[in-house]
């Protein structure tokens, strides 16, 4: 079936025919095994309810290496060349987005991550490596769908208008943070963006995005949910219990897998057999896409005609983006205990997704050398002064720790911040008073 699928063919003449077609073949993918059994007499076919198949005389063993492995699609070779007539045609405006974006969020993620081991910020992740897995998909789906993310998904957010500031606010958990300073660095939230706050376990977001999913189903309000994880959540028992739900109910979500190769320190061949994630999705009944992550066209085409396919169909898609994580998982992580700094080298070198747009950029005569270095100029002055500005904004008034989870304070938690009330009181110059809001 795989093999017949318009996933990355060279036959295809034109965007629309190559939407038209994939979007046929998922249809046909989908609907294996969930068509009703029609019985008629002296008709000798399997009955059982569930799978459809046919009868066999044959006893086998069904090997996993016996089927072929979902292809990776891809638009662009390592150069920025197009390969095929899936060429997106995006605008430059759109296409110089995407890069700025991308550019803008590895300066920020550089410096913020130096701004932590200089004993600035508590805690921080980056995204280096997977930049076009975060922009490609961003673009292609509408401002108003809902996203439900991991942690490594800062530039789907700054595609939807997060400033720099606000990023920062957050990860210094200062006065202007819209959370007030309550979450760790990186668990952003922001409803005006339609991004629901990030949460530490691992997981948990992904049946808490079928959930929505299936209640813009029931609303019919033409909107879908898009939940990112890595493929180290895969393996948690949240991540099979949300396929299976978002098959059985029919729900408008699409999963999108960063598989960067390693979670946290496990490597993917420790993490599962079979197929990677993608060999998940037709096993649960999901119509699915495995997509070089490197490639930000390839993924901008998978998640734009995923997200048609989710809607049409109140159906899910299980996208599948292979990709390579450059930095450490975070900064509580030495990744050269368990990788060597070659093998990262190498793999930036090979394969570096910014440097892969930017040559395509430049192939259609969009992008140059005096472009790059006043962007990246301007966008390190910019983030160097959010840095120094947020830096000073004073933290929430610490009162804040027990407010806004009842509506009416239960006496246990007044107890407890009236104790506390006098324990600051009694040893104000043990704690940085002066740095929050309303001091005691």
């Amino acid at each position: 079936m795989w093999n017949n699928s318009v996933v990355c063919s060279n036959r295809i003449n034109g965007k629309q025919e190559f939407f038209r077609r994939f979007l046929f073949s998922l249809q046909q993918i989908c609907s294996v095994g969930t068509s009703s059994v029609n019985l008629k007499p002296n008709v000798d076919m399997p009955l059982f309810p569930g799978p459809q198949s046919q009868w066999t005389e044959r006893l086998e063993l069904i090997h996993p290496l016996s089927y072929n492995r979902i292809p990776i699609y891809r638009v662009m070779d390592r150069e920025g060349c197009v390969l095929n007539p899936d060429e997106p045609q995006l605008e430059k405006d759109f296409v110089e987005k995407m890069y700025r974006t991308m550019i803008l969020l590895n300066t920020m993620d550089t410096i913020l991550y130096e701004s932590q081991r200089q004993g600035r910020i508590s805690f921080y992740m980056t995204s280096f490596g997977e930049e076009a897995t975060l922009i490609g998909s961003a673009g292609a789906i509408a401002s108003n769908d809902l996203v439900y993310a991991q942690y490594r998904e800062t530039g789907v957010l700054m595609w939807r208008g997060f400033s720099v500031d606000q990023c920062i606010n957050q990860c210094f958990g200062n006065c202007e943070d819209k959370g007030k300073g309550r979450q760790m660095p990186l668990h952003y939230g922001s409803k005006s963006h339609n991004f629901v706050t990030i949460s530490s376990p691992l997981t948990t977001q992904l049946p808490q995005a079928v959930g929505s999913a299936y209640a813009y189903k029931l609303a019919k309000n033409g909107q879908c949910v898009i939940t990112y994880f890595g493929e180290g959540a895969a393996s948690e028992g949240d991540a099979h219990a949300a396929f299976n739900f978002a098959s059985t109910l029919k729900c408008p979500v699409i999963f999108f897998c960063r598989n960067n190769g390693y979670a946290i320190s496990t490597p993917t061949h420790e993490q599962y057999g079979g197929d990677g994630i993608a060999g998940h999705g037709p096993s649960y009944g999901i119509t699915t896409i495995r997509v070089d992550g490197n490639d930000a066209l390839a993924v901008y085409n998978a998640t734009k005609v995923s997200r048609e396919y989710v809607l049409a169909e109140n159906r899910p898609v299980l996208i599948e983006a292979m990709t390579y994580r450059l930095g450490h998982h975070s900064t509580s992580d030495d990744s050269t205990a368990y990788r060597s700094v070659d093998e990262v080298k190498q793999r930036d070198s090979l394969d570096s997704p910014i440097l892969r747009l930017r040559r395509y950029l430049e192939m259609k005569g969009w992008w140059n050398d005096s472009k790059e270095c006043s962007w990246k100029e301007e966008t390190r002055k910019n983030v160097l002064k959010s840095l120094a500005r947020a830096e000073k904004v004073l933290k929430p008034e610490w009162k804040e720790m027990f407010r806004d989870v009842y509506y009416d304070m239960p006496s246990q938690l007044v107890k407890q911040m009236k104790f506390m009330e006098a324990h600051i009181e009694q040893y104000r110059d043990k704690y940085p008073v002066d740095k929050y809001m309303n001091p005691v």
